[in-house]
């Protein structure tokens, strides 16, 4: 089989195609032949180097796979069944999805869900199951369209797009942030975004607390652009946080929790409950299946192509997402 392994080097870590054997896969009682994979920020650090996303090596990369399962000793998938895995530390402690085949235990797995192909599924992949994550989360704490505007920041990133979309497939008014807005704007309208405006736009030059404007927000940036969203939510409004792109660091006061109610909900979705997985990705395969999902997944490359979109991820000139054809 082939994959694209990372490995140590004397300058780091590198990642390239290489042949392996199924057998050395990591431990699992279920073998999945890989259909497709899909590539996120995660995915980027990983293969570049960039960041030390795998944490035992050498490993396989991908932190998505959708595919048929090949062989299984679990009793709740035989050979053929189609099954998607994202999260639950593929690319990170366990071989991943950028393979041919991939080797898991069966409590990972989900089956296919009704409504999407398994290319949709990987469309999606971690970057929309993110994105439908922490609407949950918001809406299970009691947000609701008629609560006011939404923000989206990051907006033209993978989990962005797919928050726009979903967000507006909801009834909520989304205003989305992004420092493309100029030359992506009105894709991002089309998406539905009521507004597009850029990260300055939301400047508090300092103040603790700012007009209560917006009721809620899914954040991808973190930092300083973090501390203003959450001083300007209105009452009993949500931000849920699910990046660190503008740094790790938080530096807000307790004002807005102790005087709004804001609260600020951290979206893990590499770990995330099987029952909350498969709530949402029902969410995601009916009624609120994304609009412009072919929109959003713009491009579909095989694996040799991974390694030019990596480098594009990098350096912030990709939008959308991309889907890996594994056979292809």
């Amino acid at each position: 089989m082939k994959a694209i392994r990372i490995v140590d080097t004397d300058n780091g870590t590198s990642a390239d195609i290489t042949d392996m054997e199924i057998a050395d896969l990591s431990d699992g009682n279920v073998v999945i032949k890989s259909h497709y994979s899909s590539l996120n920020f995660k995915d980027a650090l990983a293969i570049t180097g960039k960041g030390k996303i795998a944490r035992k090596r050498p490993l396989n990369a991908g932190i998505d796979v959708a595919g048929t399962v090949e062989s299984s000793e679990d009793d709740r998938f035989a050979p053929g069944d189609e099954v998607i895995v994202t999260g639950w530390f593929l690319s990170e402690t366990r071989d991943g999805g950028l393979a041919e085949y991939v080797r898991v235990p069966g409590d990972l797995c989900i089956a296919r869900p009704d409504g999407l192909s398994l290319w949709e599924t990987m469309a999606l992949g971690t970057a929309g199951f993110t994105a439908g994550m922490a609407i949950k989360r918001m809406e299970d704490n009691f947000q609701k369209p008629d609560d006011g505007p939404v923000l989206v920041t990051g907006a033209t990133g993978g989990v962005g797009m797919f928050a726009v979309d979903l967000l507006a497939r909801r009834g909520y008014e989304v205003i989305a942030v992004s420092r493309k807005a100029d030359s992506e704007g009105d894709a991002l309208k089309k998406l539905g975004a009521s507004d597009v405006i850029t990260p300055d736009a939301l400047d508090l030059e300092g103040k603790p607390l700012g007009k209560p404007v917006y009721a809620g927000a899914i954040d991808s940036v973190g930092g300083d652009l973090l501390a203003q969203i959450v001083a300007q939510i209105q009452p009993y409004g949500n931000v849920a946080a699910i990046g660190l792109a503008g740094g790790p660091k938080l530096a807000t006061t307790v004002m807005p929790f102790i005087l709004r109610g804001v609260s600020l909900v951290g979206i893990h979705s590499v770990e995330c409950p099987q029952p909350w997985r498969e709530q949402i990705w029902g969410d995601l395969s009916g009624q609120y299946k994304p609009a412009h999902l072919e929109t959003i997944a713009n491009e579909t490359v095989a694996m040799a192509g991974v390694f030019e979109v990596c480098e594009r991820i990098m350096a912030g000139e990709n939008t959308g997402r991309t889907v890996v054809d594994i056979q292809g």
